[in-house]
């Protein structure tokens, strides 16, 4: 049972998480020889200012 998790900036519309779920678990299934049913993705949607690379806040 594959569980992927995806942290992402807030925003992304329901489409887009929907198209990019669908496509990682064709990924799963083909790579990992499981079955769609057993592949979960959940989203973690994180504010810019709840992220920061090299020091810096995505927000600033």
């Amino acid at each position: 049972m594959p569980l992927i998790q995806i942290q992402i900036f807030e925003g992304r519309s329901d489409e887009v998480k929907r198209e990019y779920a669908k496509a990682i678990t064709e990924a799963a299934v083909k790579i990992m020889g499981c079955s769609a049913e057993s592949v979960d993705v959940i989203y973690r949607d994180v504010k810019k200012s709840d992220w920061a690379t090299a020091g810096k806040l995505w927000s600033d």
